[in-house]
């Protein structure tokens, strides 16, 4: 088998659903197996996949393992020559794995792949590519210098080793997953992923961010930043510490008052609410019962366009428009002012979308 899609899921059963119908895309003409692994989700997330998505290999957690654990335990029963650690809160080209397939079976010596991620509001990711967070590079980002932290050096549509990549949409060969013990269990959530690569690089292989294929992520699904998340990423970077960089007490020290600094002057952003002026959807046949919800007036369109109102609502219908079409347009509309997306999935009776880290998406049934 060439290719194990990891999906480890926690309690967003809506964007799981849109995640696993735009993999079951992507993986139409590659053989490939998808494994979810649920760590005791509290919603209906395990009924979802056991009644929508038959062929889905489901573990069900009896409690919530972690991030690091989570996915351990999926690896260990993947097929694939590859593996794509995946969020559930992510939305795949129908070309990203034959993508990277080909540019990952071109290369020697290859560890883990990253490639281009967007939120839901269609902004680039910087952490799609990093550096290595030495403690002055860290230290550094803590006090708003972020210029060496993340990989600026390399355009966002190019391809070119990285240190550094992240947790939402990792590829790498199984093999090298386990030349390296997998992700460390010491991490319950966060940091991980900086472990890894780093533990990677640390081996000998060599680290790509590849330009060329462009994922969502809506980030404040699985990153809501409040206190535990503050807490737990804090904590994360002092084992990081402990473990990669060698003692010294005064550094020990300097890193130790930074991590805690960080935590304790972190601030909420405060987002102000957009006021929606209309609609747009991309479809073929609006329901009566999603447009009575939908801000007025209320534009109908068969395609995309290339320029719309601001202050508008964009309703992407996946049963008319493919997964690649949709990240093309809404990183096209990015820059305009006030516009949020929302996703119908194919013969789904919801839509959704997320338009900030610090929130959770919002769902929209009808």
């Amino acid at each position: 088998m060439k290719l194990s899609v990891i999906i480890l899921n926690y309690n967003v059963r809506y964007f799981l659903e849109l995640c696993l119908k735009s993999v079951e895309a992507a993986i139409a003409t590659i053989d490939a197996e998808i494994i979810v692994i649920d760590n005791n989700s509290p919603d209906d997330s395990c009924a979802m996949v056991k009644q929508l998505f038959p062929s889905v290999k489901l573990i069900e957690n009896k409690v919530n393992s972690g991030f690091s654990k989570g996915n351990n335990i999926a690896v260990a029963e993947a097929k694939g020559d590859y593996l794509c650690i995946l969020n559930p809160d992510t939305v795949v080209a129908e070309d990203t794995f034959t993508k990277l397939i080909d540019f990952a079976d071109s290369k020697q010596n290859l560890g883990i792949v990253g490639c281009q991620l967007i939120d839901g509001k269609g902004k680039f990711l910087p952490e799609s590519k990093r550096n290595v967070p030495t403690p002055k590079v860290s230290l550094n980002k803590i006090l708003g210098d972020a210029k060496d932290y993340y990989a600026n050096h390399v355009a966002i549509d190019n391809t070119a080793k990285v240190d550094i990549l992240v947790g939402a949409f990792m590829w790498l060969k199984k093999e090298v997953y386990e030349a390296v013990n997998g992700f460390d269990e010491a991490y319950f959530m966060y940091g991980e992923d900086i472990d890894l690569s780093y533990k990677v690089i640390k081996a000998g292989y060599d680290n790509f961010y590849f330009g060329d294929t462009t994922v969502i992520h809506f980030k404040g699904e699985s990153t809501l930043k409040n206190a535990q998340y503050a807490k737990r990423f804090y904590g994360a970077m002092q084992i990081f510490y402990k473990k990669h960089f060698k003692q010294n007490l005064l550094l020990n020290t300097v890193v130790w008052l930074g991590i805690k600094m960080a935590y304790f002057m972190r601030k909420t952003p405060v987002e102000a609410k957009v006021k929606l002026n209309q609609s747009y959807v991309y479809t073929t046949a609006l329901e009566a019962s999603l447009a009575s919800q939908l801000p007025k007036p209320t534009h109908i369109e068969a395609k995309t366009q290339a320029k719309i109102e601001n202050n508008s609502l964009l309703v992407y219908d996946f049963n008319l428009l493919k997964a690649k079409a949709i990240i093309s347009d809404m990183k096209q509309k990015s820059n305009q002012e006030h516009i949020v997306f929302r996703f119908l999935p194919k013969n789904s009776k919801f839509i959704l979308g997320s338009d900030s880290a610090i929130h959770r998406g919002e769902v929209l049934s009808f």
